[in-house]
């Protein structure tokens, strides 16, 4: 994964996506391009200017703008990931920053379209926390994958990885743009939960597959004892893994909101990172 899109709003696990995003440009060697999310301020002044937006208001949004910057900035020097020289793509990886201006959710996401993965933290209730439509903005629009941070920092990511497998096809496009992580690792386990899944193929034939990559991959089917988020996380836990794979909601989103299900629990409670493509 070569080119990576992280969008920096200061929110409570900026660290953890910063790791995650040093981990990943040093793993494949990729670039890092930053950017600031918030506001889009000349839309916003061209559709519809509040009366109560100010200039102050605008001035702190660029204040924000700077601090995510700077932030962005620091952390990557500090932790092996230096400044791309000039327009010229290194060997090794690298980072740079878009712009001072901040990007809002639907122009991320649609910039994102030209990135093999965006890397933004994984939502929360809290205040303070990143927010979920970030996240949905990206899977919805982006045509991308997105790797949600958990809100702490991961000293590994990629050695291990468990493949959510319901037989959707929005797994088996988080495969496919898994692929290069897939190949990296030391073990990929094809996880099967009884009772979750859609017409498709079974994990076993998801295995054989990878296996004609070279890939070391284990198909394992274990019991839903609990609600089917709870036993992904649980069982990825319980194989030593330190990143998931999975397809975003393969029941419609507003199902998954108002009675739950294994994309809204994983998106709320994963404490490692995952990879979702819708």
């Amino acid at each position: 994964m070569k080119n990576i899109l992280v969008p920096v709003e200061i929110h409570s696990s900026i660290e953890s996506v910063l790791r995650t995003s040093a981990l990943l440009a040093r793993r494949f060697g990729g670039h890092v391009e930053g950017v600031a999310l918030g506001p889009d301020l000349p839309d916003l002044v061209a559709f519809d200017m509040p009366v109560s937006w100010t200039m102050s208001d605008q001035n702190a949004w660029r204040e924000l703008a700077e601090d995510a910057h700077r932030r962005f900035e620091t952390y990557m020097m500090e932790n092996g990931v230096p400044a791309q020289a000039g327009s010229v793509a290194s060997d090794g990886p690298s980072h740079s920053w878009l712009a001072e201006n901040s990007f809002g959710d639907s122009q991320m996401a649609s910039y994102a379209r030209v990135f093999d993965v965006s890397i933004m933290g994984r939502p929360g209730a809290e205040r303070g926390d990143p927010r979920m439509a970030t996240a949905e903005t990206a899977l919805f629009e982006s045509g991308r994958p997105v790797l949600l941070a958990p809100p702490l920092p991961v000293e590994t990511m990629g050695e291990s990885i468990a493949i959510s497998w319901n037989q959707s096809t929005e797994t088996a496009r988080a495969v496919a743009f898994a692929m290069p992580l897939l190949k990296a690792a030391k073990k990929v386990y094809v996880l099967t939960i009884e009772n979750f899944s859609v017409e498709g193929p079974p994990g076993d034939q998801l295995a054989a597959s990878l296996a004609r990559h070279g890939i070391n991959v284990e198909a394992v089917t274990r019991p839903n004892a609990r609600t089917p988020g709870e036993a992904v996380l649980d069982q990825s836990a319980k194989l030593g893994c330190d990143l998931l794979i999975k397809g975003a909601y393969t029941q419609s989103r507003l199902r998954q909101m108002i009675f739950g299900g294994a994309t809204a629990h994983i998106l709320s409670r994963a404490t490692i990172p995952v990879l979702m493509a819708n």
